[in-house]
């Protein structure tokens, strides 16, 4: 089973310090879409907006919301395994 990332993504913070985080999820709830970045030390979660061909990450500045989505994620991917291959 491959276990390597789909993709790599550098986000620039509000300092201008950037950092190369793994993607290592793309996934919809609640009528909205997501993607799961991972970097050595942190894990985000960000929202994805737009249409497809022109989307773009947008930072959930609400930490309660973000933890709150990475839950439900984790939880949803504990109830529903993926298939191995």
């Amino acid at each position: 089973m491959n276990n390597e990332p789909r993709d790599y993504i550098t986000i620039e913070d509000e300092d201008g310090n950037q950092k190369q985080y793994a993607v290592e999820a793309l996934f919809d709830m609640e009528e909205e879409s997501y993607a799961l970045l991972k970097a050595d030390d942190e894990t985000l979660v960000m929202k994805i907006e737009g249409e497809e061909g022109n989307q773009y990450l947008v930072g959930i500045s609400n930490p309660e919301e973000s933890e709150a989505i990475l839950a439900a994620y984790q939880i949803a991917v504990e109830n529903a395994p993926a298939e191995k291959v």
